[in-house]
C-alpha cells in the first residue's frame, strides 16, 4: 500500500495542480462544500457524462486552490478525479490510508447515510509528507456513490 501511495502522490504532482503560487491557499470547509453542491447541480443541468469530463480536465472551472472535484460510483470505480485522470475508470475500492482506513469506501458510506466530513490522512503534494484531510461527501444525484471535494487539515 504504501508504494501505491507513494505513486499517488507523484500523480498528483505530476498533474501541475498545485505550482507555487497555488501551493500557498488551501480550500476551507465551506469552499468544499460549495464546490461539492455546485458540482452537484452540474451534474442535474449537463448530464453525468458531460459534468465528469468537466470535473477531470476543465482545471479553470472545477480546481480552485488545492480543491478538486472527484466522483466515484458505489463500486468506488473513478468516475471523474480533478487531481489524476488516469484514476478514471479504476476500482479503487481497495485504498487505504496511511492507517489502514479504507478512503473511497468510507466516503461512500458516509454519502450513504446523508452525507457529511469522512476524516483520513493522505499524502499532501505540497509537504510530501502524510498529512490529516477531510472530505466532504453527498451522493451523486443518480443516488449511487459520490461526489466530493477534500480539505487538508
Amino acid at each position: 500500500m504504501k508504494q501505491w501511495i507513494k505513486w499517488m502522490l507523484a500523480s498528483v504532482a505530476s498533474v501541475g495542480l498545485m505550482g507555487s503560487a497555488l501551493a500557498q491557499e488551501r480550500g476551507t470547509k465551506e469552499e468544499a462544500i460549495a464546490m461539492t453542491k455546485a458540482a452537484f447541480e452540474h451534474i442535474k443541468k449537463v448530464g453525468a457524462e458531460k459534468a465528469y469530463k468537466d470535473f477531470t480536465t476543465d482545471k479553470a472551472a472545477w480546481v480552485k486552490k488545492d480543491l478538486y472535484v472527484m466522483v466515484y460510483d458505489g463500486k468506488a470505480v473513478a468516475l471523474a478525479h480533478g487531481a489524476n485522470e488516469k484514476l478514471v475508470g479504476k476500482d479503487m475500492s481497495a485504498v487505504k490510508d496511511a492507517n489502514g482506513n479504507p478512503v473511497v469506501l468510507g466516503l461512500i458510506s458516509v454519502a450513504a447515510k446523508g452525507g457529511g466530513w469522512y476524516d483520513y490522512d493522505w499524502p499532501d503534494p505540497v509537504t510530501k509528507k502524510i498529512a490529516a484531510k477531510t472530505t466532504y461527501a453527498i451522493k451523486q444525484p443518480s443516488g449511487d456513490g459520490f461526489i466530493g471535494v477534500g480539505i487538508y487539515r
